[in-house]
């Protein structure tokens, strides 16, 4: 019986000025001061304000360390992830005890009281996407019976998102299905990052927050400062995603027409807009088998691109997606750790992984000392 063992994890969640009144008997009355003492001590208290604000929101994190009503549990999809989300909190990750039986079935078990509490539960419904779905339901249910005060489902890649509709005839919306069971099972609300439609926050009926990895990605690529840059969608579903990071690199926008013909099958139709002499940047929420992106590439340096880069948030890399991007002209791929990557993809020196554990954190912070989760959008 395989066992995995977390982390412990226990978190951290005036004086007001007297009013003006009467004099005590006995003691000298109130002092006037110089008109001119009093303009320099405003100017002071002024100047200082902005200073002492700053302090405060440096110390966020480390007040939050000692909020004995927060709590964050990892399972085992992407534990590596929930580590350094706890860093940056400064908190240690809760303590559980994770079995399996002989036959696959999971025994899971909290090994600290979450009565009452604020309890963040990190887990991406990546590969296997069932044993970690699974995973994240029993785990909801142990924390709803242990009486968590509220629970948030931390769900940095939301697996069977692509099946949002009925794009054929007899076919399920598991998209839906799944958001069924995650407020079944006990989700009080839910963050996710760059899901597949951002219109699948209406399948839940408890809060959501959508977050995207874009001020990540966006910073990386403005600091490589890449000449004649353009931000490429590889189809017409993206262009709203490709448009907003375009937006942000301040380059323009070229769209590929693009026909998916089966479940990963598709054929590149043609390029939308001027890429010839271009530096090439081809956005998507997600890469999979990769056929997609190399078939991108190829078209646009049909189409003249000097050169081309891709860059997704979800590195899924079923196969044959690595063999793909070794082979293909990719100048490099970009994604971040909302998936644990393979040891093979780790070894490959056209793969660059940036960390969104950051982003999560302050998220994670902004929700439980309830402030504005909008601000992480720029």
């Amino acid at each position: 019986m395989k066992q995995h063992e977390t982390t412990a994890v226990s978190h951290p969640s005036s004086t007001s000025p007297k009013g003006p009144g009467a004099t005590p008997q006995g003691e000298p009355g109130p002092i006037s001061k110089p008109a001119e003492l009093k303009a320099a001590e405003t100017e002071t208290v002024s100047t200082a304000a902005p200073a002492a604000k700053a302090a405060v929101e440096k110390k966020r994190s480390s007040r939050l360390s000692e909020d004995k009503r927060f709590k964050i549990f990892s399972g085992s999809a992407n534990r590596p992830l929930t580590e350094e989300i706890g860093r940056f909190l400064g908190v240690p990750v809760g303590e559980t005890r994770l079995q399996r039986f002989a036959d696959g079935e999971t025994h899971f078990q909290l090994l600290e009281n979450v009565r009452g509490m604020d309890v963040f539960l990190v887990q991406p419904t990546c590969r296997p996407v069932d044993q970690n779905l699974v995973e994240l339901l029993i785990m909801m249910d142990a924390l709803r019976r242990a009486s968590a005060g509220r629970i948030t489902v931390v769900v940095p890649y939301y697996g069977y998102a692509r099946q949002d509709r009925k794009d054929r005839p007899r076919v399920a919306i598991t998209s839906k299905l799944v958001a069924d069971i995650l407020q079944t099972a006990g989700a009080n609300r839910a963050l996710f990052v760059d899901l597949h439609a951002a219109q699948i926050q209406g399948f839940f009926n408890i809060p959501v927050d959508h977050l995207f990895a874009s001020p990540v990605l966006v910073g990386y690529f403005r600091d490589l400062q890449l000449p004649n840059l353009t931000v490429v969608s590889p189809d017409a579903g993206g262009v709203e995603r490709a448009r907003f990071f375009a937006k942000k690199l301040e380059v323009p926008l070229a769209i590929v027409d693009k026909r998916r013909t089966d479940i990963n099958v598709t054929e590149v139709m043609n390029v939308i807009g001027d890429v010839r002499g271009r530096t090439c940047l081809i956005l998507d929420d997600m890469v999979d088998t990769a056929g997609s992106l190399v078939k991108a590439t190829d078209a646009l340096l049909a189409e003249g691109a000097d050169k081309v880069y891709g860059c997704a948030t979800h590195a899924v890399l079923s196969e044959p997606a690595l063999e793909r991007i070794a082979a293909s002209r990719l100048e490099e791929l970009v994604v971040t750790n909302t998936i644990p990557l393979t040891e093979a993809a780790q070894q490959m020196s056209k793969i660059k992984v940036l960390s969104i554990a950051g982003l999560l954190g302050r998220a994670i912070e902004s929700i439980h000392m309830e402030t504005s989760v909008s601000t992480l959008f720029n």
